[in-house]
């Protein structure tokens, strides 16, 4: 008989992490995404834990997955165990390079929002190492390795800046457009992610007419500002984006009023221990002046 027998192994960290995140957010794919690896290599880690367990935690279905009640009891805990062990991470992270401060935005937020205040922000707060990442969704503060999230909407975050849709245009182009309707005369620039804007500022300035508006699509946002900028067309602007280029003149407001929208432009930071300079960076993004 073995003095030193072998011991029962339990299952990997990564199969757990790939349940955990896909029973969570609801499928492979979008578990893949969060996790940065195929849905093949989640669907392949799942399998992994349930011959582990020896009993499903999914049920497939043609139309999708749901979880097993065996899947359903695992997830709470799992979800409690990773977010403790994220705030962990961030913590530790914080407490060894409290001058290390990383900015997650959306890009046309990094590019015509933060950019234009970075200046400023390094003249006051010149010990912040600060690094930025465009991301199209916000990231998850707790578990992923970023101190702030600027973002349109975002649930939880202290309000910035309302953001308001309304068109903007080269000062030259604004002369003769005095009306919604004014606007088939011209091409209506949209940003591809958010096409549906012109239809929703015309239901609210312009609701019993219907106007026919067509122009090119961006896949950034930047670009069909640029483009504005350049005469190509009237942009539907959102307010946080193009506040600097309406107060420079390179754009003018023709038509009112703004719309408010549901997304205001939000800051998000991460939970644990925040350093002085931390704070203060968060109160100048917030308009704070008072350092």
């Amino acid at each position: 008989m073995a003095v030193n027998p072998p011991r029962p192994r339990g299952p990997s960290l990564n199969a757990l992490r790939a349940f955990e995140s896909a029973a969570r957010m609801g499928g492979f794919s979008k578990a893949a995404e969060e996790l940065s690896v195929s849905p093949g290599a989640i669907a392949q880690h799942v399998k992994t834990l349930e011959d582990w367990a020896g009993a499903a935690m999914f049920e497939r279905h043609p139309q999708g997955l749901s979880l097993t009640r065996l899947g359903q009891d695992t997830l709470e805990p799992l979800t409690a165990a990773f977010d403790k062990m994220g705030k962990a991470v961030q913590s530790l992270r914080a407490s060894a390079q409290p001058e290390q401060v990383h900015i997650a935005t959306l890009p046309a937020i990094a590019q015509l929002w933060l950019s234009p205040r970075l200046p400023a922000i390094r003249a006051a707060l010149p010990e912040l190492n600060l690094s930025v990442t465009a991301l199209e969704t916000p990231p998850n503060l707790v578990r992923e390795p970023f101190d702030l999230s600027i973002f349109l909407g975002e649930e939880g975050g202290e309000l910035i800046e309302k953001d308001t849709l309304f068109p903007v245009c080269a000062p030259h182009l604004a002369a003769d457009i005095n009306r919604p309707e004014d606007l088939q005369n011209h091409a209506c620039l949209s940003d591809a992610t958010w096409k549906g804007d012109w239809q929703t500022w015309l239901g609210f300035a312009a609701p019993r007419q219907r106007l026919s508006l067509s122009g090119p699509d961006f896949s950034l946002y930047a670009l069909a500002l640029q483009e504005a900028i350049n005469g190509a067309g009237v942009l539907m602007a959102h307010g946080p984006l193009v506040r600097d280029h309406l107060a420079s003149g390179a754009l003018v407001a023709p038509l009112g009023p703004e719309l408010e929208t549901a997304h205001p432009l939000t800051l998000r930071i991460r939970p644990g221990p925040r350093g002085r300079s931390l704070n203060r960076l968060c109160r100048l993004l917030s308009g704070e002046r008072r350092l």
